[in-house]
């Protein structure tokens, strides 16, 4: 799995990566996410070579310890500067203390809004799976009675063609087994 932020490097110092712009407003960036099964998926090396074509695939690289902007090549540093990467990940070690306890605080929220919001959900759809649950009985139960009503006479009947058969042959002595003739006996 890659981590936020992987890049490319390649000969000449050039370094690819993708910001948020590249994946939020561009066509290649649209067809990656149809593509992509997750959100790290979105920010791989495999989303780079995807996003950028590339043939050649240069040397992956990526970081997770924001620490020092030492850590990542200077484009890297400038894009995380100007935000560029809103949307894809975060660091920490971006923010002083004060803010990211604000950060969490926020986050905190949200998630719990979001699970007032799932947990909601998913009560109304076990709601509805259930009467259809009850419903889908109910159309199975008459479906089955009038498969019965149909099936019981027609197997009745195959049962006396059957047996009529059957013994209609018994009853004629060419037909019997030898040891069951008439004769034998």
């Amino acid at each position: 799995m890659c981590e936020f932020i992987s890049w490319k490097e390649f000969d000449e110092g050039v370094v690819l990566f993708l910001t948020a712009r590249d994946m939020y407003h561009t066509q290649r960036g649209k067809e990656l996410q149809v593509f992509s099964g997750s959100q790290d998926d979105l920010i791989g090396h495999g989303a780079i070579d995807f996003f950028f074509d590339l043939k050649s695939k240069g040397k992956d690289k990526e970081c997770t310890d924001f620490s020092t902007p030492d850590n990542f090549p200077p484009a890297i540093v400038k894009a995380i500067k100007a935000g560029e990467f809103r949307g894809l990940g975060v660091a920490k070690e971006l923010l002083i203390p004060l803010a990211w306890a604000k950060y969490e605080k926020v986050k905190t929220s949200a998630w719990m809004e979001y699970e007032k919001v799932r947990v909601s959900a998913m009560a109304e759809y076990e709601k509805v799976k259930d009467l259809a649950q009850v419903e889908h009985e109910k159309v199975e139960a008459l479906a089955w009675a009038e498969y019965e009503k149909v099936k019981t006479p027609a197997q009745e009947e195959y049962e006396k063609v059957k047996n009529k058969t059957f013994w209609d042959l018994f009853a004629v002595t060419e037909n019997c087994a030898k040891n069951w003739r008439e004769d034998v006996l």
